[in-house]
């Protein structure tokens, strides 16, 4: 038997969930095994169980990890002592930042389209957009209808989808994006 190979830090879960992040983004969902996230890792298979049983279970650690933390910047910006309309553009703009700040997270949460996943995307995604729902009904005086709110989330998702990878982050679009956050609060608060 070959002596094991000294590794250069302890497998934490967190390294397990980003490199799997990175591949699923790269080579899809089914493109992806538990034994290439160990490879890339330089790890053996076996240690990857010890903290996942699968990788769907994996896939889903994942997903709601990252739901989790576009769900804590929105929560960061309600919690603002900003006007409403301040907060509605501070949660538009939040949304875009996060998106195009960690585009692979983006991915992985609402661009990934495999037939095998469809129940693992649908909870975070609609508790999360619950949430955004609420905040954007609760701080606009006209109380605006689902359709419209949905709207307003499709306008959002648009742009960072578009710059998605196009951009190497936020940054780069500030201006832009006030100005597309502006634009949307016009249509929704002349009502």
């Amino acid at each position: 038997m070959a002596p094991r190979k000294a590794v250069k830090q302890e497998l934490t879960r967190e390294i397990v969930l980003d490199t799997a992040r990175e591949l699923f983004v790269k080579q899809g969902f089914q493109g992806v095994t538990l034994r290439k996230i160990a490879k890339e890792l330089g790890y053996s298979h076996g240690s990857i169980y010890y903290h996942f049983n699968n990788k769907a279970e994996l896939f889903f650690a994942l997903v709601e990890l990252d739901f989790a933390k576009l769900d804590q910047t929105m929560e960061g910006i309600l919690d603002l002592d900003l006007s409403n309309r301040e907060k509605l553009k501070a949660i538009l703009l939040g949304y875009i930042e996060f998106g195009l700040t960690y585009q692979h997270h983006y991915d992985v949460m609402f661009m990934t389209k495999d037939e095998d996943l469809k129940s693992y995307l649908e909870e975070g995604p609609n508790r999360s957009y619950d949430k955004f729902a609420q905040s954007i009904y609760s701080l606009t005086s006209t109380k605006l209808t689902v359709q419209k709110i949905w709207s307003v989330f499709l306008m959002l998702h648009g742009f960072v989808s578009h710059y998605c990878h196009k951009v190497e982050g936020y940054d780069e679009v500030r201006t832009m994006a006030e100005t597309y956050a502006e634009d949307i609060l016009a249509g929704i608060l002349q009502e």
